[in-house]
Formats: structure tokens, sequence, C-alpha cells
């Protein structure tokens, strides 16, 4: 996951809003979003090389997310994959606060990770690039490859796109929510972070929706939680030569 918008308790039908893009390379093999046959509970996509995900949720409300934090200067080939992060958590019965306790006597065996955890009460950020954990209480958040709410163009754009969609008076459309997913705008020079991969490559990354040769958004992921626990939850692929996108649809009602 490259892009997670984040709405809590910010729209008066729903109490969580999530909208995401996970950028990948195209040839790493990939289920789109089901539940699991080897965990029935979890709903979610599924990365067939290491067999974590990136986003997911089980039938009694847990939900996670992950980012990956960019600095090819500390980057180990022979670290864990951060997939397992959300499946972990997804599979187990830990709160979120109890997880992210527990996974600090880890956390510096993975590369350089954000990771969003929730449940029926509760929704937490933490990172293995910053010390502690951080409550998400009402408003709307942004996360990319740095930390949370780290002003990147892309984050900014999204998080500004996100509140536009989630006014009082309208009903949060998946498409206007999917379109705000697509945009493929780069970003201005001058307002490009520096990441150490160097201008050319972080002017490709800048874009909310990114394409490059072997590289681009495979997926975005709409999720949204209304306060009876009603869940939506819709998943769109992607490939770089395929005819047409592909969307699955999931409603479930959250149960303890």
């Amino acid at each position: 996951m490259c892009l997670l918008l984040i709405a809590i308790e910010s729209h008066p039908r729903y109490r969580a809003i999530f909208a995401a893009n996970r950028d990948e390379f195209y040839n790493r093999p990939t289920a789109q979003a089901a539940f699991w046959e080897d965990a029935p509970q979890v709903l979610a996509g599924r990365d067939l090389l290491a067999g974590g995900t990136w986003m997911g949720m089980t039938r009694s409300g847990r939900f996670a997310a992950v980012t990956n934090y960019r600095d090819p200067s500390t980057h180990r080939p022979d670290a864990l994959s951060r997939g397992h992060l959300v499946s972990d958590y997804l599979r187990g019965e830990e709160t979120p606060l109890g997880y992210i306790k527990r996974l600090a006597e880890r956390r510096h065996q993975y590369n350089g990770f954000n990771l969003v955890l929730g449940d029926r009460e509760t929704f937490l950020w933490c990172s293995n690039r910053a010390p502690g954990e951080r409550g998400l209480g009402p408003g709307v958040y942004g996360l990319s490859n740095h930390l949370l709410d780290t002003p990147w163009p892309k984050t900014e754009k999204g998080k500004a796109g996100l509140k536009g969609l989630i006014d009082e008076k309208v009903e949060p459309d998946p498409e206007s929510l999917f379109s705000l997913l697509s945009d493929r705008r780069e970003a201005d020079e001058e307002a490009l972070p520096d990441t150490g991969v160097g201008l050319p490559l972080e002017r490709v990354l800048s874009p909310i929706f990114i394409t490059s040769p072997g590289y681009g958004t495979r997926s975005s992921t709409i999720l949204l939680v209304d306060r009876e626990n009603r869940v939506t939850f819709l998943e769109r692929t992607f490939h770089p030569v395929s005819i047409r996108d592909h969307t699955v649809k999931y409603e479930l009602l959250i149960k303890p």
C-alpha cells in the first residue's frame, strides 16, 4: 500500500472511511480481495509471493493496512515481509495497542513501515521509523511512504479530495472515491520530497495513481463502515496491458 486516506468520525453516516492505492511491481503475483480459505474471517487481497496482505478487515471488525517507508539507504533484502504485519493482526485477537506493544520487540526485523490498526472502538498508527503510537481521533488523515500526515503532494491532494467528498450533505460515492484515487498528475518539481531515489523517480512516484514500466498502482480499495456496523468493501484491480479493470464488492455486518 502506498497511499492510504482515512476519515474517522467525519461523516454523519460513516464512522470510518478508507480509500487506498496499492503500488507494486506488475510481475509480483497477487490475489484479488476475497475471504481467505485458510482464515475465513479475513477479507483482503493477498500477496502470493510472501503470503501476507497490504490491507484487510475481518467479520468482527478488525482492520489493518500497511505502507512502506521509502528510504533506500536502509533497505535490507533479508528483512521480514511487511505484509505479515497486517495478516498476523487480522488472524489474531489482540487489541490494536496490545499488538503494537508486542511488535515493538521485533520492529527492527522489517524494512521501514507504517501500520494502521483498528477494531470496533479504536484506530492506531505506528511506524518503525518513529517512536510510540498515535491514536486516530475524529479527522481526516493521509499516509504515503513517509510518516502519518507528512505533507507530500499526493498526501495533501488526497486528503483535500477526501474532505470534499465527505461533506456532511453528501453521501460518499464509491465512484467518486475511485476517481480521486485515479489521479495521474505529477507533482510540481519544487514540491517533490527527496527520499534518495533521484529526481526522475521522485517525479514518477509523485501522482496518487502511479504508472511506469514495470511498476505502478495495482489496485484501489474503498472501505466504508457505517454507524450500524455495516461494511461496504470494494477493490478495483488494474493491469498495464489488461483490456479493462476488474472490481469486486463485499457487504457484511460486523459481529463481535
